[in-house]
């Protein structure tokens, strides 16, 4: 009788499709990594009328001290000198994307000089749509926090 040895095979995990996991984890990833564009920080007004405020919308934000920061809604924000600053960057976005939303941001705290500057100034350079950003939270959140 012809006994043949049978060779034992060792346990393996196969790893070939690792590769293939591992770039549709980073492709899955840098398509639905969203960059935050304007980063000032700022204790934002209570509002009670809340709407969704464009993805892509120009930022200009106004610190309590009246420091100006802007941002094309595609760049990091940039910090500017003056109004008149924000008077050029507006009108050069306005001339690049006509339709192009601006949000300002401001702290709740921030004189109103300084907003309605800014705000002359995107005026001035067209600017047809400006959003003023404000807290998150409404009325009925308001209702809960106290009642706990």
């Amino acid at each position: 009788m012809n006994l043949h040895e049978q060779k034992t095979v060792p346990a393996v995990i196969p790893t070939a499709s690792m590769a293939d996991i591992a770039f549709l984890l980073i492709i899955f990833f840098m398509v639905t990594f969203t960059i935050e564009v304007d980063k000032t920080q700022v204790t934002l007004p209570q509002t009670v009328i809340r709407q969704e405020v464009p993805k892509k919308a120009a930022y200009v934000s106004v610190t309590e001290a009246g420091q100006i920061r802007v941002s094309d809604g595609e760049q990091i924000s940039a910090p500017v000198g003056s109004a008149d600053e924000v008077l050029s960057f507006a009108a050069e976005v306005i001339g690049r994307e006509p339709t192009k939303e601006f949000v300002l941001k401001a702290d709740e705290h921030t004189p109103y000089r300084y907003i309605d500057e800014v705000i002359d100034a995107l005026k001035q350079a067209r600017v047809s749509v400006i959003y003023l950003l404000s807290s998150q939270e409404t009325k009925d959140e308001e209702n809960r926090a106290g009642t706990n």
